[in-house]
């Protein structure tokens, strides 16, 4: 892919989002915060700062980068740090963010939109999280001779790097002053195509779900609705995961990756004579009379899904019976908890190494979710030992925020 081919592409993305904006609430918010993003940076940008900019698609990788963001705010507090999103996803759930100076969406990566805003930005140094290659970003920092580094990233076989018609499009990758990856298979891949500033650091995803077990929230209504019974905590679950976990054989927690009245609706359907309670409801009524004779507990907010985890006797991540894939493994097994998930895995690392370390199990179909449910809340040894493989993958793979750290003297 040409540099004329790429803009090309990117103008006809543009032209899409412009529709799309017309039908869709999250493709209108985000259209709207791109548009906003040079006015509020002409108004918020402090001229005489020196600002480190981190650069997220969404939530996920906002996660990765923020235990760097937190490690540069404690230590090195003469940055100010500006943190870009291109989702809606990312940008509304952590737009008031505190560990960052400034938040926006990024502008549309043309190259007058991308001189703009590195105009008023002026980064000493920026940091793209694991899938962020933007031709005009990159080469325009690279021009401008700004230290760019790609974090958390992990490349496999079949992206448009490695191929005959992503030939050109790959020179991308020579725009990074240094690539922090996850594994030897992509650090092999980079040096087949000339790529050698690379180091194996591993992911920072680890660091932060580590993180987030010693800043947990606590949180009352999940205490009076467990009421001292074992419970399924289901994460980020599509309707697909939803279909195999009903019935339950046990009290159960339901966070959907979508919260919306449709998603509500739809959920409360598949529990038939079984009470429901949504945890927002509770939360803004105070009533919790009804929390403690409950069965299922929808979490109908953002926010509180990775503590929530920590309040479960077995944890279910979702995507796994969806086109989309898993959703974030390491947030549930950090808990030292059993994590069920359906069979689309294999482009995720993480899956795959948490069931291989024995902390992970793969379900299939209804019958197989019953069957393990019961063995795992029927077996206490069996479930102690799945619980304990969980936790220690998790501990084994943290310290590439420490590792990025060092390489680069910070």
């Amino acid at each position: 892919m040409s540099y004329f081919m790429y803009n090309i592409i990117i103008f006809l993305y543009n032209l899409g989002v412009i529709v799309a904006s017309c039908f869709s609430e999250k493709v209108r918010k985000m259209r709207k915060g791109e548009l906003a993003a040079f006015g509020y940076l002409k108004a918020n940008v402090d001229p005489n700062a020196k600002y480190i900019w981190f650069h997220a698609a969404s939530l996920g990788e906002f996660e990765q980068g923020r235990p760097m963001m937190e490690y540069i705010r404690k230590q090195h507090p003469e940055y100010k740090i500006l943190l870009t999103f291109f989702s809606p996803s990312g940008y509304e759930v952590r737009k008031d963010y505190a560990g960052a100076d400034l938040i926006c969406y990024l502008p549309i990566d043309t190259s007058h939109g991308a001189l703009m805003f590195l105009h008023f930005i002026r980064p000493v140094m920026a940091f793209f999280i694991k899938y962020e290659f933007w031709w005009n970003y990159l080469h325009i920092l690279k021009y401008l001779k700004i230290p760019v580094y790609s974090m958390s990233s992990i490349f496999r076989d079949g992206q448009i790097f490695f191929r005959w018609y992503g030939k050109e499009y790959s020179k991308v990758l020579k725009c990074f002053t240094h690539l922090y990856v996850q594994n030897e298979k992509s650090k092999e891949l980079l040096e087949k195509i000339g790529v050698k500033n690379v180091t194996i650091v591993g992911d920072t995803r680890f660091d932060r779900v580590l993180d987030i077990t010693k800043n947990a929230k606590k949180l009352p209504l999940i205490e009076t609705f467990i009421n001292n019974s074992p419970v399924l905590v289901v994460g980020s679950s599509w309707p697909g995961d939803e279909d195999v976990i009903f019935p339950c054989p046990c009290k159960l927690i339901v966070a959907p990756h979508n919260v919306s009245d449709d998603r509500i609706n739809n959920i409360i359907s598949k529990c038939h004579d079984k009470k429901v309670v949504c945890y927002s409801q509770v939360e803004q009524s105070g009533d919790m009379s009804a929390l403690a004779e409950a069965d299922v507990l929808i979490i109908d907010c953002y926010g509180i899904l990775s503590s929530v985890y920590g309040y479960g006797t077995v944890t279910f991540v979702g995507g796994g019976f969806d086109h989309t894939g898993i959703h974030n493994v390491l947030e549930a097994a950090v808990w030292e908890k059993p994590v069920l998930y359906g069979p689309n895995y294999h482009e995720y690392q993480e899956g795959e190494e948490l069931i291989a370390s024995g902390g992970g199990i793969e379900l299939h179909n209804a019958e197989e979710f019953r069957n393990v449910m019961n063995e795992l809340l029927s077996d206490k040894k069996y479930l102690n030992s799945v619980s304990v493989k969980s936790a220690n993958y998790v501990k084994s793979k943290t310290g590439a925020t420490r590792r990025i750290i060092e390489h680069l003297g910070l």
